[in-house]
């Protein structure tokens, strides 16, 4: 199979916060606002893969700042790695001042998605060729991850964990 680059798997989702959205700090829902990252992540991991995609992990989320009713939301997702059937997919979110349109990244998280068939078996996808400095230290950290992942499950030593490193390149 031939590389594909983060680029490739890019989602851009843009919409506006209403108030039957937020809370009653008039601030948006943060399970709203998992439902709009999943959704875009979702979108880049079958752009990559053009499989079926499933939702294996959300691995990491980080609220850093509030999103206030009437915010226009941006979300951005890209595939930072593919393995075998599953990739990670690192997820932006900015929003826009309302007067001079300068962007503020407010979150960010990390969901793993695995392509499967028509009958939800796992199936091989396209690895994927980092091309900025981004996008490399993203890649770098999917391994690590992965690997951490993994040791947590109780499915890899930690000490094999180096050792094991080229089974998960590619």
């Amino acid at each position: 199979m031939e590389a594909k680059t983060p680029s490739q798997s890019l989602t851009v989702l843009t919409d506006l916060v209403l108030p039957g959205e937020t809370n009653y700090l008039d601030n948006l829902f943060g399970g709203e606002l998992l439902a709009r990252m999943d959704r875009a992540c979702s979108i880049a991991a079958r752009r990559h893969s053009r499989k079926i995609v499933v939702t294996a992990s959300v691995n990491h989320v980080a609220f850093t700042k509030s999103v206030p009713v009437g915010s226009v939301v941006t979300v951005e997702a890209k595939v930072s790695r593919a393995f075998k059937s599953s990739m990670e997919t690192y997820v932006d979110v900015w929003i826009e001042d309302r007067k001079s349109g300068e962007r503020t990244k407010v979150n960010e998280g990390i969901y793993t998605f695995v392509a499967v068939d028509e009958f939800g078996k796992p199936v091989p996808i396209p690895p994927i060729k980092p091309e900025t400095a981004l996008e490399k230290k993203r890649y770098d950290g999917a391994l690590r991850r992965k690997q951490l992942s993994l040791v947590l499950a109780e499915k890899l030593d930690p000490k094999e964990a180096t050792e094991l490193k080229s089974l998960f390149m590619n």
